[in-house]
């Protein structure tokens, strides 16, 4: 049965309709915004996973080429591996919804979200994230939603609801929220050093047309929805008693182990006591050995947060607020840019800064059209960093997801190229984690800009925060460690400077925290991220003055728009000569900006002088060495440098009359001219009288002085050359 729902959010008609497209979905639901349209469908499987212990979701968020009207580029002209942006968008909205599912929903489940049409105003992300949502609600799926997403800006010192991509050009602050109606579960946000009190602010006004989304949703399901299926989470609860019978069997060491400070001395104990355990129960089939391991597991959940609400101590024995002990090194590898490790505790990031030049920049064919980036952070994340062993392949969803972030931390202090031309790429290999690698990432990419020589404007720190809550009580932990992501209730990265933050997110693995629970862990983020900036600084208190040797040095040169043909010549011939002869990079504008990059000074100016011969300007008054390239009856046409010629009329050959140019000269033959003047279509005229009085003139003044005539490329053997012809006269 088709229906609709509308509500105006950010001056725009949010409109959500079900029942009409895809309707063998367990839910479907088409979203317009402004001009904008998102299909998105849940479908979930009715056997469960054996095995499982975990929801088997899957977000895959599409942008179709043709929402933009576009042709998709490269050989095969079809969608192929989601984009870096599509990649994300699906992590968006996977993780406020992930945790709204029931506890023990163990089915496969898929959310497919695609974009239809694109008005490039409004961006489909969000847009996404609240069809998802009303498919699921729509929909027989268990799901505790629905959730409402909006994308708060600030431009000047107001905020924007959901502010268009042009605005958002404009604007200081990028954040996106989603929310229950009784509170936040999740927010993603970069930011220009916003002050937290500003974010806490962005955060209060998202509230309210989250709420109206989420009523729009609600009129759906009251109007089409299909009653929530039984899934029987009976099959996967366990028995009663169960988790009493573990206790009394390894209770007292469990609650000791659950203490050892060491990561894997701690895992290697409780996996060892769990293989106890495992023995003493292998009469018992493979669904109580099972249960057995849920069991162990979450009685090991209780004893650590018990350990933090009753004694405000943590597994490592760290204080609530404590950071970890923290070692900064640079300068480690002699022959990169720039290079950085940053330690803290047991999680290790090797963090490498490459300069280059623009050809170097990535090229994103996204929906909005083509663009171009100038920085880029990735960020890999190895097996050994946590004692295992596995297949290396490309970057996954969480590799991506955790470079994106450490970039947008960084890219506001990222000089602009006007001052600064380079192509920046940093690369963060972790080497060890146990807690925060993202944020590692950031500290130690901010180590390895200040170690290359750029030129920040600040340094940016970044710390994660977790939380352990029970009903009215909780506590903010700073700079979690992974078993307290992992059994905590969120999960809260913040980066900046001193002056404010860049870069926010925020998980929930409850179905939500209050704003006084974010407002506390903002106030106690931003005292950890200080302690942390403060360790940073003492291995590096500000950029170093000069590049890395090894790095390449930019010239950058203008030239008339005219000549960028000559400099690249037929089929780029001429450039790539250049670029051969000196090995230097060479890019040029369609402004005619020109940018030599080399690491060695000499190509550099070689390279210029060669761009100087080829696209100089004739001046007027100067002195040249030309080349005779045709012959007429009232004079000589003169090439003067590539591509420019001049008329050298026959009165302006010689002092006396000449009756034939041949007389004096030939085709081939090089000849010194001056520039006279040029008409208003750029026709040259030439005189070879006034060039040879300037010689004898010069002469006169330098007698034991060889005279050069115009730049320095046209000395030597090119004078000679007209002097050894007849008409010469001393």
């Amino acid at each position: 049965m088709f229906h609709k729902a509308e509500v105006t959010i950010g001056g725009r008609v949010l409109r959500l309709e079900t029942g009409k497209y895809a309707k063998q979905a367990n839910g479907a639901v088409f979203a317009m915004y402004g001009e904008t349209a998102v299909l998105a469908t849940a479908t979930s499987g009715y056997k469960p996973r054996e095995g499982a212990d975990f929801l088997p979701l899957v977000v895959d968020y599409v942008e179709k080429a043709y929402a933009a009207g576009k042709i998709p580029g490269g050989f095969i002209k079809r969608e192929g591996r989601p984009r870096e942006k599509e990649t994300l968008t699906s992590r968006l909205i996977d993780r406020p919804i992930r945790p709204l599912f029931p506890e023990n929903y163990f089915y496969e489940t898929q959310i497919i979200a695609l974009v239809l049409s694109a008005d490039i105003e409004n961006d489909p992300d969000v847009i996404a994230l609240n069809a998802a949502s009303s498919a699921l609600t729509v929909s027989d799926i268990p799901f505790m939603g629905p959730i409402g997403a909006v994308r708060i800006g600030r431009i000047g010192d107001e905020f924007v609801v959901n502010p268009t991509l042009s605005e958002m050009g404009e604007s200081r602050l990028n954040l996106v929220c989603a929310g229950t109606k009784d509170a936040i579960v999740m927010v993603e946000a970069g930011a220009d050093m916003v002050q937290e009190s500003i974010l806490v602010e962005a955060l209060e006004l998202a509230r309210e047309p989250i709420g109206q989304i989420i009523e729009a949703q609600l009129e759906l399901q009251r109007a089409v929805g299909k009653p929530k299926r039984d899934h029987h989470p009976e099959l996967f609860e366990l028995p009663h008693d169960l988790i009493d019978r573990i206790e009394g069997l390894v209770g007292s060491r469990l609650s000791e182990r659950v203490r050892i400070p060491a990561k894997l001395e701690r895992q290697f104990a409780l996996d060892e006591l769990l293989e106890e355990l495992h023995k003493q129960f292998a009469d018992e089939d493979e669904r109580f050995q099972w249960w057995l391991k849920r069991g162990f597991e979450e009685l090991q959940k209780r004893y650590v947060r018990r350990m933090i609400l009753d004694e405000q101590v943590r597994v490592d024995g760290r204080g609530l607020d404590e950071i970890r002990p923290i070692t900064c090194e640079v300068g480690i590898l002699p022959r990169t840019h720039g290079s950085a490790t940053f330690t803290r505790g047991e999680t290790q990031a090797l963090v490498i800064l490459t300069l280059g030049t623009s050809v170097d920049e990535q090229k994103i064919d996204g929906l909005e059209g083509e663009s171009f980036k100038r920085f880029m952070l990735h960020y890999n994340f190895p097996p050994f960093s946590v004692g295992e062993t596995a297949m290396l392949r490309g970057p996954g969803r969480r590799e991506v997801g955790h470079g994106a972030l450490a970039e947008k931390a960084l890219l506001p202090v990222i000089p602009e190229e006007t001052s600064f031309p380079y192509t920046l790429r940093i690369v963060s290999d972790i080497l060890e984690s146990n807690g925060s690698t993202s944020m590692a990432t950031v500290c130690g990419g901010t180590l390895s800009l200040m170690d290359a020589g750029v030129p920040i404007s600040d340094a940016v720190s970044g710390i994660a925060m977790g939380l352990v809550a029970e009903g009215d009580k909780f506590y903010v932990l700073s700079d979690i460690l992974g078993i307290e992501d992992h059994l905590g209730d969120m999960d809260f990265k913040v980066a900046g400077t001193r002056e404010g933050v860049t870069a926010l997110q925020l998980d929930i693995k409850t179905r939500s925290v209050s704003t006084e629970v974010l407002r506390k862990a903002l106030e106690q983020a931003r005292a950890g991220r200080l302690f942390i900036l403060e360790k940073m600084l003492d291995a590096i208190p500000r950029p170093r003055e000069t590049l890395s040797i090894y790095a390449p040095r930019i010239i950058s040169m203008m030239i008339n728009k005219d000549k960028i043909r000559d400099l690249i010549g037929p089929g780029g011939k001429t450039i790539r000569g250049i670029i051969e002869k000196t090995g230097v990079k060479i890019d040029v504008d369609d402004s005619g900006e020109v940018k030599i990059a080399s690491s060695s000074d000499a190509a550099s100016q070689e390279a210029v002088k060669m761009i100087e011969e080829l696209t100089a300007e004739p001046e007027q008054g100067k002195v040249y060495i030309g080349k005779v390239k045709r012959i007429e009856s009232y004079g000589a046409f003169v090439e003067i440098m590539p591509g420019v010629e001049g008329l050298l009329h026959i009165s302006q050959i010689a002092d006396q009359r000449i009756s034939d140019v041949r007389d004096i000269m030939k085709e081939g033959d090089q000849v010194t001219v001056m520039v006279m003047s040029s008409d208003d279509k750029g026709r040259l005229r030439l005189s070879r009288k006034a060039a040879l009085r300037r010689h004898a003139k010069d002469n006169d003044k330098r007698p034991h002085h060889s005279q050069s005539h115009g730049s320095s490329h046209h000395r030597g053997d090119h004078r000679r050359s007209d002097r050894d012809k007849p008409g010469w006269k001393e």
